[in-house]
């Protein structure tokens, strides 16, 4: 069993001026060390190491010994390390479970822990911001055994982890190959292209694609991050949501930021929602009613119980807009569209020649 322990530790946030040897000097005054491997991140970031020990026993002392410490001015962070790729057991036969709703302060020990006493577990870990560093609010447990898989699920769901209760679910996993083509035109988005996409009055995010266990909570976690947001709406049996920012620049890191990442054990898509009558003036709104009505020569009703005909290319949904569809009526908001004290106005379809 001491083979399969881990005693590689990840050590980040480092200065410039460390060097390995350093790293192997002050790490191994707590145990004999067996190597350590400096990455200088040549994109501008800090470098990191990893420093693996002969005995697990030591790696966890150094853990607990080091995690917080300062190092040459920088407050270091210690945690296990992920098995390189080359050396990386498959653990695509295993049984993943997805852990969601965790408090930002829980790390992948403390998931780890908190599932062990169910069994074997060949992987875990909390899914963090690759820009932040920043727990995103879920993460991963693997056991080599189904029945310890099944067992964690019944008996964690709803347990409190830090401060919130937790849910559990099988994990989705996407396939590691072959990429599909959005997976691959998702990896070219770029903030300079996604922020001009859309107009700069338009600050309203749509992710689709989380199937279960979608909601506003979970939304607000996930897109906080990038900025104040104003409201969310959210519509679970078909697995989408709105999220409206304060500012147009926020919506487009989080379009950038969000899209194609995993969402409770689903790939998410991400892009801009189209303007809402919320978002508009009601001079605005005014004056594109008058527009409307110069341009199709239509007879307008008050609000009635008939469906009349006539195009438009959207369709809303409880005030949101979304493109793509035809529908046979058009609905104006007049006031507070948000809570559905709106009075609307249908269009009628013009009258047949006669």
């Amino acid at each position: 069993m001491e083979d399969e322990m881990p005693k590689t530790l990840y050590v980040g946030n480092l200065s410039r001026d460390v060097t390995e040897a350093l790293i192997l000097q002050l790490f191994s005054q707590i145990g004999p060390c067996k190597n350590c491997k400096m990455i200088m991140d040549t994109a501008g970031n800090d470098p990191y190491c990893f420093v693996e020990f002969y005995e697990h026993r030591h790696a966890a002392a150094a853990l607990a010994a080091m995690n917080g410490r300062k190092i040459m001015g920088k407050e270091v962070k210690v945690n296990w390390a992920t098995t390189p790729s080359s050396q990386k057991k498959d653990t695509s036969n295993h049984f993943h479970v997805f852990v969601g709703d965790l408090s930002p302060e829980i790390t992948t020990e403390d998931i780890k822990a908190a599932f062990a006493p169910f069994g074997r577990i060949s992987d875990a870990r909390v899914v963090k911001d690759m820009a932040t560093g920043k727990s995103k609010g879920y993460g991963f447990v693997s056991f080599f055994n189904k029945w310890d898989a099944e067992n964690a699920i019944q008996q964690m769901g709803g347990q409190w982890l830090g401060g919130r209760q937790i849910r559990t679910n099988w994990a989705t996993r996407k396939p590691p190959a072959p990429k599909s083509t959005y997976e691959t035109n998702t990896k070219q988005l770029s903030y300079d292209e996604v922020v001009t996409q859309s107009s700069p009055s338009n600050c309203t995010v749509y992710c689709g694609g989380v199937t279960s266990g979608l909601t506003e909570q979970l939304m607000r976690q996930t897109f906080s991050p990038f900025g104040q947001i104003m409201e969310i709406r959210v519509f679970p049996d078909k697995g989408y949501s709105f999220v409206r920012f304060n500012s147009h620049e926020s919506a487009a890191h989080a379009i950038v930021s969000v899209n194609g990442t995993t969402i409770e054990g689903h790939v998410v898509k991400c892009y801009w929602g189209k303007e809402t009558p919320d978002m508009v003036s009601p001079v605005q709104q005014v004056r594109q009613l008058l527009q409307l009505i110069l341009n199709h020569p239509v007879n307008w009703l008050g609000s009635g119980n008939g469906r009349e005909g006539g195009m438009v290319d959207g369709w809303t949904e409880d005030g949101w807009i979304m493109n793509g569809s035809w529908m046979d009526e058009v609905l104006l908001w007049q006031g507070d569209t948000r809570h559905g004290q709106s009075s609307p106005m249908r269009r009628a379809a013009p009258a047949a020649d006669n």
